[in-house]
């Protein structure tokens, strides 16, 4: 069975980490990068960051579709073949109702490494756009009230004050 084609697109720019450390004692010194999951089969790695250290920065813009199923991105940072750390970003951080579509959200996380532990933080901004459909248009943000202006905002029609609370 063919796999569907997700309505929304991310763009995730990784931007930088802090305090990396291979363990308690031994801070990351080279070769380090980072690996966005959206689902299993959505994967993206940035480029290898040779000087950064425990402080690496990579600023590179990752592409890749939200599945209207994903409730959270993975972002991991390695350095060589080891895991450094994890972190698990809620959809909800970037992709809220109340957010409009293409809205850059910067986000910064705790990374913790295979025991649990606090390694270091990582910084990214990510914006979330809608795939255009068939005809080139785009819809608004599923859940967001669109006034008759086009803007994002309370559905107009129902002066203010004039509602009745039962």
């Amino acid at each position: 069975m063919a796999k569907k084609a997700s309505p929304y697109e991310i763009e995730v720019t990784v931007i930088s980490a802090e305090g990396l450390r291979l363990s308690r004692n031994q801070p990351v010194k080279k070769n380090s990068y980072v690996v966005v999951r959206s689902d299993p089969f959505n994967t993206r790695r940035t480029g290898t960051d040779r000087e950064g250290g425990s402080y690496p920065a990579w600023n590179e813009k990752l592409q890749m579709e939200l599945p209207a199923t994903a409730r959270f991105l993975t972002v991991e940072a390695h350095s060589g073949s080891s895991l450094v750390g994890a972190a698990n970003i809620p959809v909800s951080d970037f992709a809220a109702a109340f957010l409009p579509l293409n809205h850059l959200s910067f986000l910064s996380y705790r990374l913790r490494d295979a025991r649990g532990g606090k390694n270091g933080i990582l910084n990214l901004s990510v914006r979330v756009s809608r795939r255009p459909g068939p005809s080139g248009s785009t819809e608004p943000w599923p859940g967001v009230p669109v006034a008759a202006d086009g803007k994002a905002g309370v559905v107009t029609g129902i002066p203010v004050g004039k509602i009745n609370h039962v």
